[in-house]
């Protein structure tokens, strides 16, 4: 299933763009956890909380009828523990980070998210 992003498209060249991208990309990346790279991301739990997605837009061009972006995404983990009244496992969120590319086709909406490497 393709990742759209209207409201994004339909903000590029306005000054709503940049809050646009980054509550679009939020939600997405909320909404498509599992199927995005934020696993592939985590360097301190093994899954990604349902906390708030923080994002900070690194930088921007337009290029080929797509906007291309370099975001930073801020996200939680935890570490999967068995559940056990004993377990030592901690329990708080841990704080992630990772850096990715979003390209965004101007014709369709249509995104393309990878992870960069670190």
């Amino acid at each position: 299933m393709p990742i759209l992003f209207p409201a994004t498209r339909a903000a590029w060249g306005r000054d709503a763009f940049d809050n646009t991208l980054k509550q679009e990309l939020s939600e997405q990346l909320a909404k498509h956890k599992d199927d995005l790279p934020l696993h592939a991301a985590m360097c301190h739990g093994s899954s990604v909380t349902d906390e708030r997605i923080g994002i900070r837009l690194l930088n921007y061009q337009h290029l080929d009828n797509q906007i291309q972006a370099k975001v930073g995404v801020f996200f939680s983990s935890l570490i999967a523990g068995c559940s056990c009244a004993d377990d030592p496992t901690p329990v708080q969120p841990l704080p992630e980070y990772a850096e990715m590319h979003v390209h965004i086709d101007l014709q369709s909406g249509e995104a393309r998210i990878t992870l960069l490497p670190t």
